[in-house]
Parts: structure tokens; C-alpha cells; sequence
């Protein structure tokens, strides 16, 4: 009787509504993850970001918040996907973003109308609205240059909705921001922690700076396994150093 609940459940995508016991709750079909672009953080999530869950990026500035949030869009795109970006203070860098990987033709990008400081009541509500809508692989939620005061005054149950509203999905919805905002049961935290500045040259007065050194950890449920996979990955993937510019 379970067996086939669930597989009911699975076929309607109304599987993130189990809690499976013993060796299934590792295992994920391919399918039901979206790899990140990153190869390290892919194996410390144990295939990417679970399908239909809310997961967030949590980083001060110059942590690599933004390059990991631009690789996950290239990932995305690569695969065909439509994504969306709610551009909470207008600082997305379309060129930049298209010269490293990013199909822009694939890109929905909002920029709510705002006063300098940004509105973080508009971008969300434009958030929900393409939530609704459906069809997109990847939607993010930009907050992070938005004052962390001004986020803590939704409430809680502001993210409930957001994750319910994807929940049986295909969508991955990602919240970015400087401090940890919300997360769904299945979904993770990737924390971004001061990062080291990478030089080329040996002179102190004459060097390039080449990027940085972004150190992600996984804040969350244990990495699940994807099936026909070799297994879940370290909780705290490899710096990935970065190659420069605004990224």
C-alpha cells in the first residue's frame, strides 16, 4: 500500500510531501535536481538543488555570492531552461553575466520599479507573480543589496507561501541575500563566508587582481543521492577561485 502511494504521489509530483525511511530518503531520480554549474558544490548537494523546494544563498559582498548566482543561471540555460531574476535593486549586469555563459535569450529579468534603496514589497510580489505563472527552471529572489531591516519585517509565513507555491514543481526557487532569509524542509543553505582576494604578480605595487577565492557551505538536510550516481559529497565543497571582473 505505501509502495504504490508513493509512486502515485511521485507521478503526480506530489513527492515532497513524503518523508521515505531508511536507504530511499538518499536517493533522488535525476530529474527532481538542478545541478548548480559548480562541480564541487554539485557533489556536496548530492546533484545540484532539489526541484520544487526553496533554497538560499546567504553572503556578505565580495564573498562570490554573485558569481555562484550567475554559474547557477548558466547551468540553467545550458539545459534549455527559462529562468527568471527579480532584480530587488537593479544591479545585475546582463553583459557581464553573458560573457560568462548566460543564454539571455532564456532570462526573464525584472527591475520593480523603486526609489534608490530598492522596494523590497514590489520585487516580492513580482516574485509571487511569476511563481503563479510557472514554466521557469530557476527563479531567484535578489535581495541582497536590500537593507536586512527591511526584509526581517515580512513574515514568516511570507516564505511558507513562496515554498508552497513551487512545491511538486519544477522550479527552484533561490533567495539571495547578506544574512539567511528562508529555506523550505527540502531546501538548502549555501553560505558564503569572507573570501580571500587572489593577485597575480609579485610586486605589492604592481599587481592584478584576478578574483576570489569563494569558500560555499551547505547549510541543511543531508546531501541526498541521485540514482545512477556514485553518492552524496563533503558538507563544505573545494574553493573555487574566481577569474576576475565584476563577477
Amino acid at each position: 500500500m505505501r509502495a504504490a502511494l508513493e509512486s502515485l504521489l511521485r507521478a503526480r509530483k506530489l513527492d515532497v510531501t513524503l518523508t521515505p525511511a531508511g536507504a530511499a530518503a538518499d536517493v533522488l531520480p535525476p530529474e527532481r535536481v538542478a545541478p548548480t554549474g559548480v562541480a564541487a558544490l554539485d557533489r556536496a548537494l548530492g546533484g545540484g538543488l532539489r526541484r520544487g523546494h526553496l533554497s538560499e544563498i546567504a553572503g556578505a559582498a565580495s564573498t562570490g555570492r554573485t558569481r555562484l548566482l550567475v554559474q547557477m543561471l548558466a547551468a540553467a540555460t545550458a539545459r534549455g531552461e527559462a529562468v527568471a531574476l527579480v532584480d530587488a535593486t537593479d544591479v545585475f549586469d546582463p553583459a557581464c553575466a553573458d560573457a560568462h555563459g548566460v543564454a539571455l535569450a532564456r532570462l526573464l529579468w525584472v527591475r520593480p520599479p523603486m526609489g534608490p534603496d530598492g522596494d523590497a514589497s514590489r520585487a516580492l510580489k513580482a516574485c509571487s507573480l511569476i511563481l503563479q505563472a510557472g514554466g521557469f527552471g530557476l527563479v531567484v529572489f535578489d535581495a541582497a543589496d536590500l537593507a536586512p531591516a527591511r526584509l526581517r519585517r515580512f513574515p514568516a509565513t511570507t516564505w511558507m507561501r513562496v515554498a508552497r507555491m513551487v512545491e511538486g514543481s519544477d522550479t527552484v526557487v533561490l533567495l539571495v541575500g547578506a544574512e539567511r532569509l528562508a529555506r523550505s524542509a527540502g531546501g538548502v543553505t549555501i553560505a558564503l563566508d569572507s573570501a580571500a582576494a587572489a593577485w597575480q604578480g609579485g610586486s605589492e605595487r604592481a599587481r592584478l587582481f584576478t578574483g576570489i577565492a569563494a569558500a560555499p557551505r551547505v547549510v541543511g538536510p543531508a546531501a541526498v543521492r541521485v540514482r545512477g550516481s556514485a553518492g552524496g559529497g563533503e558538507a563544505s565543497p573545494e574553493p573555487r577561485r574566481g577569474e576576475g571582473g565584476r563577477l
